[in-house]
């Protein structure tokens, strides 16, 4: 028994470093009953054999008939716990490896081998993830040391598994089974085990956090330190109304306002007022509207005058007096008409101007590139399409007979696309403008004749009408 002191006082030294199943309120534990200690998981030749007699008690288990092993463990948080174990036992049952085609294990008493561990493991509760309050499943790993007799002994990797279930806040029944792994090859000396426990946890440790004389488990606020009537949670402005359910804590004001003044007494508390000096409407979330027109005077750029929200609040100005609002109309600075959205309208007179310009426009022969002369023509014809910008046009492009069909349609098409081109670069919008080709296909002269030809190579502007 000469160890077993030696691993209580270990246990005791680690009081302070240790931690199970605990929680904030209750952080420490202690818990102690019987262990039982199976050396048949060594002697398998399987990981399907070695817990195939899990629960053969009677033949392979070691217990002693008293308390055989103590724990001390603390809570370290989200779950997890850190714990020191100490045991003792006695082996009188050493199950042996399976010799020659046999099923059975012998099993042999090695003369009352004496068993004795220390053991630390870090484990997890699954109680607080399964909403559970009595029901608490976990896993443990960790290591330790044992010795067998009076000259064997060694280091182990441990892990297993474990539930308490718990009668009270603070006493359970505790199960646990641990696979405690040995790293000597000769397993008759130092063999890989199973240890089993069975044991009451007491848990305690309970604290005063904030001092306000609630402790921790029964203050709701254990941070902070707070008032009894409030369940140990602070009322920093005095109004009556605990910190958690008051909206202006530093700020005394009434319940109806959950603690928050109302400064301008128009029903709206400050905290929600975005006018809070100045008494206003709920709709307005406290500000006035001195005009009516459904706009806060602070939002409204017009507060004495009705105006729409989209303009700030001020009324639609109609700057050139068509009839047609500046946010409607495309011209907003050229009379027009309503029924071109405020644009003036071109006339056939200016459609006839531009047909003028048009015919007057020069190409290198047999190009599409322009002549330097007709560049004044052109610039004509971009300033009148600028006077008309709602207007739409489609530029045609028409030569004579010389020359093949496709060579011509290609050239008229070429040509069109240049002037549309041009129009585009001097400011014309590209949606207003269209370019065809047709060839020599629409004749306006005799192609007999010089004259005739001239003026079948032309360019015509056509108002395309909606």
């Amino acid at each position: 028994m000469k160890h077993l002191n030696k691993i209580f006082a270990a246990a005791i030294m680690l009081f302070g470093l240790s931690v199970h199943a605990q929680d904030d309120n209750n952080p420490w534990a202690v818990t102690f009953g019987a262990n039982a200690v199976d050396t048949r998981v060594s002697a398998a030749s399987s990981v399907q054999d070695q817990f195939s007699e899990y629960f053969n008690a009677k033949d392979h288990w070691n217990i002693l008939p008293s308390v055989s092993y103590l724990s001390v463990s603390r809570y370290v948080g989200s779950g997890f716990t850190f714990g020191i174990t100490g045991s003792v036992n006695k082996i009188d049952r050493f199950v042996n490896e399976r010799v020659g085609d046999s099923w059975d294990y012998e099993v042999t008493n090695p003369g009352d081998l004496k068993y004795y561990a220390v053991d630390g493991a870090i484990g997890y509760s699954f109680m607080n993830a399964l909403g559970s309050k009595w029901f608490d499943p976990s896993i443990h790993v960790g290591g330790g040391y044992t010795w067998l007799g009076d000259d064997e002994n060694g280091a182990t990797v441990n892990g297993g598994l474990g539930v308490t279930f718990w009668f009270t806040e603070q006493v359970g029944l505790s199960l646990k089974s641990t696979y405690k792994h040995s790293f000597e090859e000769d397993r008759t000396v130092f063999p890989t085990h199973m240890q089993h426990f069975a044991g009451l946890t007491f848990k305690f440790g309970g604290k005063d956090t904030d001092g306000d004389g609630i402790y921790d488990k029964d203050d709701a606020c254990p941070e902070v330190a707070g008032l009894k009537e409030f369940n140990g949670c602070p009322d920093t402005d005095g109004d009556g109304i605990q910190d958690s359910a008051d909206d202006c804590i530093d700020i005394a004001g009434p319940a109806e306002f959950n603690g928050c003044p109302d400064t301008d007494g128009d029903g709206i508390r400050d905290l929600d007022d975005q006018c809070p000096d100045v008494a206003g409407l709920v709709a307005l979330n406290g500000c006035p509207d001195a005009d009516g027109d459904g706009i806060a005077d602070k939002d409204d750029e017009c507060p004495q005058v009705k105006g729409p929200r989209e303009n700030k609040g001020c009324p639609w100005p109609d700057t050139d007096g068509d009839g047609v609002l500046d946010k409607d109309d495309r011209c907003p600075d050229v009379k027009g008409t309503v029924a071109n959205q405020g644009c003036p309208e071109i006339t056939e007179e200016q459609v006839q101007k531009l047909n003028a310009y048009a015919k007057t426009i020069l190409f290198n022969s047999g190009k599409s590139t322009f002549q330097e002369a007709t560049f004044p023509v052109l610039q004509n014809i971009a300033a009148i399409l600028k006077e008309y910008p709602t207007a739409r046009f489609v530029v045609e492009g028409h030569t004579d007979s010389d020359g093949s069909n496709a060579l011509n349609q290609t050239l008229s098409e070429n040509r069109a696309a240049a002037v549309v081109g041009y129009l585009i670069e001097n400011g014309i919008d590209r949606s207003r403008l269209m370019s065809a080709g047709f060839g020599e296909t629409k004749p306006i002269d005799t192609n007999k004749t010089a004259k005739g030809k001239a003026n079948n190579r032309r360019v015509e502007v056509k108002l395309i009408k909606d």
